[in-house]
């Protein structure tokens, strides 16, 4: 494909990402009711667990269109979540032009890998949230309150989610690079200290620094992940190979 059917190929994969996510907002919107409950449940239960010590906890609105904005935000993440199969698929569609005919029969593997691990990722980072709360509310002294504003702890609660959802799914574009021939399986393995730092310095930055637990209940997984990805990228470039030899061979 030219340059410029490569744009046109782009343009068409965000709008329809981008109209699969609108789609999925609007049906956020009505289910922010159900939702919402979820996101402050680990206010709610500090609450109920600690409200005989003196120790408030709660969310607050700090201005007047503090309640709208954070619907239009719970809304908008829903959104991603529900149409996260259409967009990544997108991503997806966008670079089959540069697969042979043998692997893009690939895609529909690496789809239905991406859109379980990107909700296994968010139920991952959903799963730690409670206790990265209840830790940071213990350092509350006892008899003060701890009101939060409500759009600061969305903002928490969503980029732990969501970031950890999208991290999951990381380890399946090393894959694909792989198969298209951008990163070799040794190139990957060479880099898995730097993977190994840089997974913990996101999780550090994902979690609160005094939270270990939490970022490491995040860290396993993700190297866990990685290094599957790189057993995955080695016996993909050992077929490759052989089928080299083979051909050579058949040369000869």
């Amino acid at each position: 494909m030219s340059l410029g059917q490569h744009l046109v190929e782009l343009r068409k994969r965000l709008t329809r990402g981008a109209l699969a996510i609108v789609a999925g907002t609007v049906g956020g919107w009505f289910l922010y009711d159900l939702v919402w409950p979820w996101i402050r449940e680990p206010i709610t239960r500090i609450a109920e667990a600690r409200g005989d010590d003196g120790a408030a906890i709660g969310l607050i609105y700090t201005n007047i269109t503090g309640a709208f904005d954070v619907r239009i935000q719970v809304s908008l993440t829903i959104g991603l979540v529900i149409s996260s199969p259409v967009w990544l698929y997108q991503v997806f569609a966008f670079l089959v032009p540069g697969l042979t005919g043998r692997e893009k029969r690939y895609t529909f593997g690496f789809f239905f890998s991406a859109v379980p691990l990107f909700l296994a990722g968010c139920a991952a980072g959903w799963f730690v949230l409670p206790h990265i709360v209840e830790i940071m509310f213990s350092f509350v002294p006892q008899g003060s309150s701890g009101l939060y504003d409500t759009k600061s702890y969305l903002d928490f609660v969503l980029k732990l989610v969501l970031a950890t959802g999208i991290a999951f799914v990381l380890p399946v574009f090393l894959v694909l690079l792989n198969f298209i021939g951008v990163l070799a399986a040794r190139t990957i393995l060479r880099g898995w200290r730097w993977a190994v730092l840089a997974i913990t310095i996101f999780t550090a930055i994902a979690t609160p620094a005094a939270d270990v637990i939490s970022m490491i209940l995040l860290a396993i997984p993700m190297v866990i992940l990685y290094f599957a990805a790189v057993g995955v990228a080695l016996l993909h470039d050992r077929g490759v190979e052989k089928r080299a030899r083979a051909f050579e061979a058949e040369l000869a």
